[in-house]
């Protein structure tokens, strides 16, 4: 889990990743934002994220997220 919060951190560094559960509800995080992610997410962990998977759910909270990479490894 804290190597996805770096990730994250890489990508938007004012955001509390390890606190804040509604990063897409709360339009935290842009489109932009969200595909970066993917990006870095699919290099780093060598899986992909099919298109079913970016629902916000997925993408609202580091949490969300470190659940779909475990599911998708």
């Amino acid at each position: 889990m804290n190597d996805l919060i770096e990730i994250l951190k890489d990508i938007r560094d004012d955001i509390d990743f390890e606190n804040c559960t509604d990063l897409i509800d709360g339009k935290i995080l842009s489109s932009f934002d969200i595909i970066q992610i993917i990006s870095a997410l699919d290099d780093e962990y060598d899986i992909s994220i099919p298109a079913a998977e970016i629902i916000p759910a997925n993408f609202n909270s580091a949490e969300s997220l470190y659940k779909l990479v475990q599911r998708l490894k």
